[in-house]
């Protein structure tokens, strides 16, 4: 990001256009809504994610905890 004159100036990550740190961006740091909506819909449908094991959230998703779990198995 680099600073111009007191205003960041970077590139939408979505569509690289140039944008700067200002309230003239109100979707920043993406240059509109659309872009914005883009990212989102990347994050939700699993094109995009934080890098992990497979096996995270696997409890979670099912509803199942350690203690239930281990409860289970006896």
């Amino acid at each position: 990001m680099a600073r111009v004159r007191g205003t960041a100036r970077l590139t939408c990550p979505t569509c690289g256009r140039p944008i700067q740190w200002s309230d003239a961006y109100p979707y920043r740091p993406f240059c509109s809504e659309r872009c914005r909506l883009i990212d989102l819909g990347e994050w939700l449908s699993g094109e995009r994610a934080i890098p992990g094991n497979a096996d995270d959230g696997q409890t979670e998703a099912s509803g199942l905890g350690s203690a239930d779990r281990a409860d289970d198995e006896s």
